[in-house]
C-alpha cells in the first residue's frame, strides 16, 4: 500500500538534490576557514554563530558562485570541499527527560535569532510577494532546499512522535509522503499506539503528513542541514506569522513581508525577550483567539449562503454575516495596532489598566498609625536628627508607633492607610515591583541623590500606585529592565515632589482616571516618552526637568466615544534634549488633515506660519516668549528668533488608511484648541530633535 501511495522520485529530482549539494560544497569554504580559526581560539561558545554562518552559506545563489569562481582563479581548493568532510553546522537537539525513548535526536533549529529568520523570510522565502502569492513563493522556496526523498524524520503531533521515512515531498499542498520505519519507534502521550494502528492512520491520510509536523533526524554529514532549516522556517511561519484571514484582505496589492511578517516577527521576539508588558501580551493572545473564532464563524456562514436565493433565511444570514465582518475588521485593526511597534508605542493599550491590583488594606482595626523607618544602619547623629525633625512630630500622639525595616519593599508591604515610610540615606536594591494600594507617604530623609532605590530585575513596572492619596518625596528611583514604566499611576492620586527618576525603558505613565501631581522632579533616560498621559487623566507638571528621552511628554487622545480628554497643567518645566518632540499629542484623524510642504523654502521665508501672522506673534501659552525664560543660546529675544522657533514646530501627522500607510508632517497648530491644557506657561524647550510640539494622527 505504501509503494502505491508514494511514487519513486525521478532522476531529475535526484539531480536537483545533487545540484543543491554542490552549492553547499562551493559556498562553505570561506566559512570553514573562519570556523577552523575560531576553533583554535576557543571561540565556539558564541550562541547562534554556527547557525548564522551556515544559514548564509546555504542560501548562496549558484550563479553568483560561478561568477565569483571565474573572478578568483587563485582560490585553490574550493572545488575539492564536500559536505561529508565538513559535517553538519547545526546543533543536536537531545530528547532530555525521556529515559526510555527509542527515538533518535533531531536538529536544534528552534533557537534561531531574529535576524536569521528575518533574512530567510525577506531574501529567500517571501521576498516582495502579496498575500495571495504566499503559498506559491513558499513552495518555490522549499523546492530549492528540501531533499525530495530518502530522509528520516520524526512525525510530531500533540499525541505522539513516530519515526518515519520521507519518500516524496508534495510542495503544492506542503505535505510529505511518508512510511513507517520498522520496527515501530514511537513515543505517545496519554495513549497506546501499535504498528497496525499507525498504518491505519497513514492509510487514512494517504500516507501524507504536513511538512510542518516533520522534524529532521540529526545527521552529522551535513547533507540535511538545509532541509532542517527550511522546515524550521516553514513551521515557525505558519505557527507565529501567518493568519488565516491574511489572504482574504480586499487590498491584496501590498508587500506582505513589510506589512505583516516583519512587525509580527519583531513582536514575537519582543515578547520572547520580555520587552512587552504581560498585560499587553495577554490582550494580544485574547484578540488572536477572538479573531480566529470570528473568522471561523464568518467562513461557515459565508459558505452556506446561496447567491441565487432571496429567501428570508438567506437575508437574515446576510445581515449576520455583515455584523461578523465588521467585528472581524475591528479585531484585525486592534491586532495591527499591537503588532506595529510605532502604533503600539503611541496608542498603547487599555486592557492592562484593569489588571487586578494589590488590594487596599485600609485602616488598622486598632486605629493605630505606624511610622516605618527604612535603614540598614545609621549613625548616632542621623538618629538624633531623625528623632527631632520627623519622629517626634509624627509620633506626638499615643496612637502612633515606630517600626524599623531593612528594605523599602518590606516597609511598604506592612503599610496601612495613613502610615508614613521614612527612608534614610543609602542605596537600596529591590527585586520586585513596589505596589502602593493605600494612601501613604514615602519620603527620603535627605537629598534625592542620597536616598536611592534601584530595581534590577525584569518586570512590568517599577512603582505602581493605586492609592487614593499617595505621596512621594526626596527619593531617587533607578530603573532597569522594567517594561511598562518606572512609575505607573493606575488609579487614585499620586503627589510626587523633589524626586529623581532615572529611566532605562519607559518613564511615568498616568492611566485613565488617575491623577498625578509632579513638582520639582528630574526625569531622564526613557526610551519611550518621559511622561505618558492617557485620556481622562489629570496631570499637573510644575517645575520639572524632562530630558534625554525619546519624547518629552506624550498625550494620548483616543477615538473611543467613552474617552474623556485629559486635563493637563504645565508650568515652568524645562523640556530639553529629547530625541523626538518636547510634547506630542496622539489624536484620531478626522479626515480633514492636509499635508504641508516639508521644505521651509516653500513656506514664508521668515519662517512665519499663517497662524503666526494672524496672531501677530508666537502662539500664546505654547512656548515662553519671555527672554528670561529661555537661555541666550536658544532663539529667545527677537521677533525673528520667536518666528524661527514657531517655524520649527511641525506636526507629525499619521493616518491609518486602508493600506495602513502613513502620511507626512505638517505645521503645528495651536494646541490650546484641543482644550487639554488647563494652564501652560513659563515652560522652556531646548534642543528637542523634532521640535517642541507635534501631533500624531492615526
Amino acid at each position: 500500500m505504501e509503494q502505491e501511495a508514494c511514487e519513486t522520485p525521478s532522476a531529475g529530482a535526484r539531480e536537483t538534490a545533487n545540484d543543491m549539494t554542490d552549492i553547499v560544497v562551493v559556498d562553505l569554504e570561506s566559512y570553514v576557514n573562519v570556523e577552523l580559526d575560531m576553533e583554535k581560539n576557543n571561540a565556539f561558545e558564541v550562541l547562534g554563530h554556527d547557525v548564522s554562518g551556515v544559514t548564509q552559506a546555504l542560501f548562496q545563489n549558484r550563479e553568483e558562485d560561478e561568477d565569483e569562481s571565474d573572478d578568483d582563479d587563485d582560490d585553490s581548493g574550493t572545488d575539492h570541499f564536500n559536505a561529508e568532510k565538513l559535517g553538519t553546522q547545526l546543533q543536536r537537539c537531545e530528547r532530555h527527560g525521556e529515559v526510555n525513548s527509542s527515538l533518535p535526536d533531531t536538529f536544534q533549529t528552534s533557537h534561531l535569532l531574529f535576524y536569521e529568520r528575518f533574512k530567510a523570510y525577506q531574501d529567500y522565502m517571501l521576498g516582495d510577494c502579496k498575500p495571495s502569492e504566499v503559498k506559491a513563493f513558499t513552495a518555490d522556496y522549499l523546492e530549492k532546499l528540501v531533499e525530495p526523498c530518502d530522509w528520516l524524520a520524526l512525525w510530531s503531533t500533540d499525541i505522539f512522535d513516530v519515526l518515519v521515512e520521507v519518500r516524496d515531498v508534495g510542495l503544492k499542498d506542503l505535505k510529505a509522503c511518508v512510511g513507517l520505519v520498522l520496527p515501530l519507534q514511537c513515543d505517545t502521550r496519554g495513549c497506546e499506539l501499535t504498528e497496525e494502528a499507525m498504518n491505519s492512520l497513514l492509510e487514512a491520510t494517504q500516507h501524507k503528513v504536513p511538512l510542518q509536523e516533520l522534524q529532521v533526524v540529526y545527521d552529522q554529514s551535513g547533507a540535511f542541514d538545509q532541509t532542517a532549516l527550511a522546515l524550521e522556517h516553514l513551521r515557525f511561519f505558519y505557527k507565529h506569522i501567518w493568519r488565516q484571514w491574511d489572504e482574504e484582505d480586499e487590498d491584496d496589492d501590498f508587500d506582505y513581508f513589510v506589512r505583516c511578517v516583519e512587525p509580527r516577527l519583531r513582536l514575537y521576539y519582543d515578547i520572547l525577550e520580555d520587552r512587552v508588558p504581560a498585560g499587553l501580551v495577554a490582550e494580544y493572545q485574547s484578540l488572536q483567539k477572538s479573531c480566529f473564532e470570528c473568522f471561523q464563524q464568518f467562513s461557515v456562514l459565508r459558505s452556506g449562503l446561496s447567491t441565487d436565493s432571496d429567501s428570508e433565511l438567506d437575508n437574515i444570514s446576510m445581515v449576520e454575516g455583515l455584523k461578523l465582518y465588521d467585528q472581524l475588521e475591528t479585531l484585525k485593526r486592534k491586532l495591527h495596532i499591537i503588532e506595529n511597534p510605532l502604533l503600539r508605542y503611541v496608542l498603547g493599550y487599555k486592557g492592562n489598566a484593569r489588571q487586578q491590583c494589590v488590594q487596599s488594606r485600609g485602616l488598622r482595626a486598632s486605629g493605630m498609625k505606624v511610622v516605618h523607618v527604612v535603614t540598614a544602619s545609621c549613625s548616632t547623629i542621623q538618629l538624633q536628627s531623625l528623632l527631632s525633625d520627623r519622629l517626634l512630630p509624627l509620633c506626638s500622639s499615643e496612637d502612633t508607633e515606630i517600626q524599623f525595616h531593612r528594605d523599602p519593599i518590606s516597609a511598604v508591604d506592612s503599610c496601612h492607610q495613613g502610615d508614613v515610610v521614612i527612608v534614610l540615606p543609602g542605596s537600596y536594591s529591590v527585586s520586585s515591583s513596589i505596589f502602593l494600594p493605600d494612601s501613604i507617604t514615602i519620603e527620603g530623609f535627605g537629598l534625592p541623590d542620597e536616598v536611592v532605590i534601584e530595581k534590577k530585575n525584569k518586570g512590568d513596572s517599577f512603582v505602581e500606585s493605586t492609592g487614593a492619596d499617595v505621596r512621594l518625596s526626596n527619593i531617587k528611583f533607578i530603573q532597569h529592565d522594567a517594561i511598562e514604566g518606572i512609575l505607573c499611576v493606575r488609579q487614585g492620586t499620586l503627589n510626587m515632589e523633589n524626586c529623581v527618576l532615572q529611566c532605562e525603558t519607559t518613564g511615568v505613565i498616568v492611566r485613565t482616571s488617575a491623577h498625578l501631581t509632579m513638582n520639582m522632579c528630574d526625569l531622564y533616560g526613557s526610551k519611550g516618552a518621559g511622561v505618558e498621559i492617557y485620556p481622562g487623566s489629570v496631570c499637573s507638571l510644575i517645575g520639572n526637568g524632562i530630558h534625554h528621552c525619546k519624547d518629552g511628554i506624550l498625550i494620548k487622545d483616543f477615538a473611543d466615544e467613552l474617552d474623556v480628554m485629559p486635563s493637563i497643567t504645565m508650568e515652568n518645566n524645562v523640556i530639553h534634549n529629547n530625541e523626538g518632540y518636547g510634547v506630542i499629542v496622539v489624536k484620531p484623524s478626522d479626515g480633514e488633515q492636509h499635508r504641508v510642504p516639508l521644505d521651509r523654502s516653500e513656506e514664508d521665508p521668515a519662517g512665519l506660519t499663517a497662524e503666526y501672522k494672524e496672531q501677530g506673534g508666537a502662539p500664546a501659552n505654547l512656548t515662553s516668549t519671555d527672554s528670561a525664560d529661555v537661555p541666550e543660546s536658544d532663539n529667545n529675544s527677537t521677533h525673528v528668533g520667536v518666528a524661527s522657533t514657531s517655524g520649527r514646530k511641525w506636526q507629525f501627522s499619521r493616518q491609518l488608511s486602508r493600506n495602513k500607510e502613513t502620511s507626512c508632517s505638517r505645521a503645528v497648530q495651536d494646541l490650546m484648541d484641543h482644550q487639554i491644557f488647563v494652564s501652560i506657561q513659563g515652560n522652556q524647550f531646548r534642543r528637542n530633535g523634532m521640535g517642541d510640539f507635534g501631533t500624531f494622527f492615526y
